[in-house]
């Protein structure tokens, strides 16, 4: 299995893990009155579901991003081109058109 392949497939399994922690979470400490709105509603699971599956894509999208962008190289040049600013010593003048009064 290629390498970028398996890292996608354990983001998203690290990623459900997280949005299950903080789904349950969100119930344990009734954010918002969430746990009194799930449970006294015919339909509650399915809000239930729905938080568990939109938190699975962020958090694995997260996870994801995060672990792609610490696999970088560190051995090439950092910061862009190192390019010098030449000063000249006296300015430069411009030419204008000067009108009598």
């Amino acid at each position: 299995m290629p390498q970028l392949v398996r890292l996608y497939i354990v983001s998203i399994a690290i990623g459900f893990l997280l949005a299950l922690v903080f789904t349950a979470l969100l119930l344990a400490l009734d954010v918002a009155s969430l746990r009194h709105l799930v449970t006294a509603t015919r339909g509650g699971w399915i809000a239930v579901l729905m938080l568990v599956v939109f938190h699975t894509i962020l958090f694995s999208g997260v996870q994801f991003g995060i672990r792609v962008m610490l696999m970088a190289r560190g051995g090439g040049p950092r910061g862009g081109l190192r390019q010098r600013i030449r000063r000249h010593s006296r300015p430069a003048l411009a030419p204008a058109a000067s009108r009598s009064r």
